[in-house]
């Protein structure tokens, strides 16, 4: 359901953004490039002092790029909540006013169709507004509090939970390790305030040039083209780029019922 609403979502005029927290990450060194001088390679201190951890807050579009990042010390729910409903509402502002459905018009068909596939679904409520978002989020009891559910519904958002050990299907998980290594790699933050300030002057800086993020991209319909073009083999993972005959004599012997003789 969730890959179909990256390939679909936005062709039926969906919008398609994706949350997900990063972190902790500590206050220590962190490996990475830096310029330094030739003959001269950066050193960075054996010791360090725990001095806290800071999480990084994503909310992300891949179809322009387009990312909303805030860096927190703690991400409970009275954190998260509020900031998520803010920038959610903030996006929706963007838009234009939805229509208004005809009379008679049911809306309640396009919700249950983005429930379909999934194993555990809330309960709708009776009045629904016009579907106007999907929200890939993880799978964490905090989203799935009734206040947010209730909220997003209101708002004509429908949250698209990954399944457990299914986080990669979140595209925030990428677009978050481009920033923690851009903002943390070959740095020795001394207090969480830095790594904050690190995390989101990075995050504006890649909001000013964005690249759109693509659900499996062009080496995904390489590597299904491949497959086709290959035969699997049984016993192993083993392939030939075409199928191998079974002698007839044999197909004859193996199939020929025992003769069992006294």
């Amino acid at each position: 359901m969730i890959e179909c609403a990256y390939r679909e979502g936005e062709t039926q005029g969906l919008l398609v953004w994706c949350y997900d927290q990063a972190g902790p990450y500590p206050t220590r060194p962190y490996p990475g490039p830096s310029w330094q001088p030739q003959g001269e390679p950066a050193r960075q201190p054996s010791e360090y002092v725990r001095a806290g951890t800071a999480k990084l807050l994503t909310l992300f579009h891949p179809l322009d790029g387009r990312l909303r990042a805030k860096g927190v010390t703690v991400c409970p729910n009275h954190v998260l909540h509020p900031w998520l409903k803010q920038e959610l509402s903030r996006v929706l502002a963007e838009l234009p006013e939805p229509e208004r459905e005809p009379d008679g018009g049911d809306v309640r068909p396009l919700w249950e169709r983005w429930q379909a596939g999934l194993q555990v679904h809330f309960t709708l409520p009776e009045q629904l507004p016009r579907l106007r978002m999907l929200l890939i989020l993880d799978n964490l009891t905090g989203h799935k509090s009734p206040d947010l559910v209730l909220w997003l519904v209101a708002h004509g958002i429908m949250p698209l939970y990954t399944p457990l050990s299914g986080s990669w299907l979140n595209m925030s998980e990428s677009i978050q390790r481009i920033i923690v290594r851009r903002a943390l790699g070959g740095q020795d933050p001394r207090s969480p305030e830095a790594i904050i300030e690190w995390l989101e002057a990075t995050a504006r800086h890649w909001s000013q040039h964005p690249t759109p993020f693509e659900w499996g991209g062009k080496r995904a319909v390489r590597r299904m083209r491949s497959r086709q073009r290959r035969h699997t083999l049984g016993g192993s993972g083993a392939c030939t780029h075409h199928p191998i005959r079974r002698r007839p004599a044999l197909i004859e012997q193996w199939t020929r019922p025992c003769q069992v003789t006294h």
